[in-house]
């Protein structure tokens, strides 16, 4: 009897160190999974390039989104992006840009956690009830919303937020981000956002995008004002009256990051701005920039 509870028991001590392995292992293969974003400046949202340069996030109009089977977004030349999922709009992208910021320290693919309080302060939004309930509806979107996207080299195709939980009791919530989105950023497919101007820009939906879009050039060249009505989505199906709406917001943008503009005779929008450090370094790099240290 002596030697058969022994038998059972090496056996018992056996598969529990085999349990502890295979947990050890789940574990490191977790850890694996978690992916560092660049690490971009406190004040910025490090956001790819084929977002700011595309509709995925357009300029959508208050009331019922429509729901979109595998559309393929307005974008610059060299990207394309299909969208299944609700419409997303500016108010939207403050939110996902936010869950890259939180996810930047703790590494794509890791666990976000946060209260609903705290997320709606980092957008400049109020705490009340209908706050509250705005932001479930848009994690709702961005976890109900998939992409694919490709840029250039670059490809990526899944959910926009891979999922999370909530604690309605709490306010607690807990997100994780698909590490694949890193694919997105490489060392050139992505750009600093400064959050304090997108923030002064909030409630102008036009203005916020076309902030984000000039933001990921370092030296803007010309665009027609027909190719913006386009790349930013805009339901103003009227040209003349798109004009008029992308001078306010021109004027807005100037207002908020002194950066400057003129539409010409052909409806060229031309602006003018400061690059960025990083920015300049790139344009040094690629011969195109002269002038600054």
């Amino acid at each position: 009897m002596r030697q058969k509870r022994t038998f059972e028991e090496n056996l018992a001590l056996a598969k529990a160190r085999g349990q502890q392995a295979a947990a050890l292992q789940t574990v490191v293969a977790e850890k694996s999974l978690e992916v560092q974003l660049p690490l971009w400046a406190e004040v910025c949202r490090g956001v790819p390039n084929s977002v700011l340069r595309s509709a995925l996030f357009g300029v959508v109009r208050r009331g019922p989104r429509s729901f979109q089977q595998r559309v393929q977004k307005a974008s610059v030349e060299g990207i394309k992006i299909i969208h299944t999922g609700p419409q997303l709009d500016q108010a939207d992208l403050d939110v996902w840009e936010q869950a890259l910021q939180l996810a930047r320290t703790g590494g794509l693919g890791c666990r976000i956690q946060f209260t609903a309080s705290q997320f709606l302060k980092s957008i400049g939004r109020g705490n009340g009830k209908s706050q509250h309930e705005w932001l479930k509806g848009a994690f709702a979107r961005l976890a109900a919303s998939v992409v694919e996207i490709k840029d250039a080299h670059r490809a990526y195709f899944g959910a926009i937020l891979h999922h999370g939980g909530r604690d309605d009791k709490t306010g607690r919530y807990v997100i994780e981000m698909n590490p694949k989105i890193i694919e997105l950023y490489g060392l050139d497919g992505w750009s600093s956002v400064e959050f304090d101007q997108r923030m002064a820009l909030k409630k102008r939906p036009l203005a916020q995008w076309l902030h984000g879009y000039y933001s990921s050039h370092a030296k803007p060249f010309p665009v027609k004002v027909e190719t913006l009505h386009r790349l930013c989505g805009s339901q103003n199906a009227a040209i003349k009256g798109f004009k008029q709406d992308l001078k306010s917001a021109l004027e807005k943008l100037e207002e908020v990051t002194n950066w400057t503009w003129k539409i010409d005779a052909s409806d060229l929008v031309h602006l003018s701005k400061m690059p960025t450090a990083s920015q300049s370094r790139h344009l040094l790099k690629r011969g195109r920039f002269r002038g600054l240290p």
